[in-house]
């Protein structure tokens, strides 16, 4: 026996036992469970169902039912086409709010996107701006930046400098800061290159430009000269932006380096010619080096050939051709030879060629 029936047993005593009895408390009891689901989804959305009934929002409580059942915040949905229907933007289905949320987009912030792109007449559809929130592109923003233009400062203070460095054709730097004015190009958001594309072209835009210029003094005279030169090279192109105007905010005037290029070129000449004259020297070292080596191996020859004369005299003695009074001679002649050379070196004076006596 079922739970239902049980329950209606005591009915069934009382009243008989017809079919159209056992029908009837049946339906009773399905319509009181109705009853009591439709009482749990009231209590329970009885807010959002009141908001959606009284807005014409189309959001039922067995539709917010079943967003429960699929895991997607009713809520979301219901604020979302309040906003619709109250801003007088049909165009968009609950069930197209529904799917977005469920691929992980922000509801609230492309139902705000499409307000006011309809209040700025900008032509934005629900699949583009829906398309622009999955990119992860902030599409509030977007608008909000295409109705009203906002200031990149060139370079990004973020990264650390505050001004752009160039050199003119005379060698003196320049810094100089700009702010770019852009509008967002909703119909190249998705896919086009963001801030730091537009800062970088504009930066490479400012160093060409000053680079051209013959001197400095003309980047002073006429600084608008480079927004202008820099404005007609479209650097938007294939940017999610359209560069409505660029404006120099200051220029100032940095080191001279084309002075400290030539001062550091002829710091390195200088090192190479003292490289050179060392290397010169060391040649000069070795040479001499060489010459002492070659004289004191003349010297070890000459002391060779002396060496043979002692043998040469005794040979003589030997054979005849030398007398013993010549060999004394020649002693004396050699003794008298040292006593001059001796008596001249302890008075300063070298003996003069020839043998002969100093002055």
């Amino acid at each position: 026996m079922t739970p239902l029936v049980a329950l209606a047993a005591p009915l069934l005593v009382q009243d008989g036992d017809g079919p159209w009895t056992i029908v009837k408390t049946l339906l009773g009891i399905v319509l009181a469970i109705g009853f009591l689901v439709f009482l749990v989804l009231l209590l329970r959305y009885a807010n959002l169902w009141i908001r959606s009934l009284l807005t014409g929002a189309g959001v039922g409580l067995f539709d917010m039912f079943g967003m429960s059942l699929r895991r997607v915040n009713p809520a979301a949905i219901v604020n979302g086409m309040v906003m619709l229907v109250q801003a007088r933007i049909t165009k968009v289905d609950k069930r197209d709010l529904e799917a977005h949320l469920l691929a992980g987009g922000h509801v609230e912030r492309v139902v705000r996107a499409l307000i006011a792109a309809d209040r700025a007449g900008i032509d934005l559809d629900f699949r583009t701006a829906s398309s622009i929130d999955l990119a992860g592109r902030d599409v509030l923003d977007a608008v909000r930046t295409s109705v009203t233009p906002k200031v990149i400062d060139c370079p990004n203070p973020n990264s650390g400098k505050t001004e752009v460095a160039a050199v003119a054709k005379d060698g003196i730097q320049v810094l100089a800061k700009a702010r770019v004015t852009v509008r967002t190009n909703i119909a190249r958001l998705v896919g086009g290159a963001g801030e730091e594309t537009i800062i970088a072209r504009v930066g490479e835009g400012i160093v060409s430009t000053i680079g051209s210029k013959d001197t400095h003094k003309h980047v002073l005279e006429n600084p608008d000269d480079i927004s202008k030169t820099v404005l007609t090279r479209g650097l938007d192109a294939g940017t999610a932006y359209e560069i409505v105007s660029i404006d120099i905010a200051d220029v100032d005037i940095g080191h001279n380096i084309g002075a400290r290029l030539q001062a550091d070129q002829a710091e390195a000449d200088k090192r190479v010619a003292q490289a050179m004259a060392e290397k010169r020297r060391a040649m000069a070292v070795a040479a001499e080096q060489e010459f002492k080596a070659s004289v004191v191996e003349n010297r070890a020859k000459v002391v060779l050939a002396e060496a043979e004369i002692p043998k040469a005299m005794a040979e003589a003695l030997r054979t005849g051709n030398l007398g013993v009074m010549d060999l004394y001679r020649l002693r004396n002649i050699e003794s008298d030879t040292k006593m001059r050379s001796n008596i001249a070196g302890e008075g300063g004076a070298q003996p003069p060629a020839g043998g002969g006596q100093p002055k």
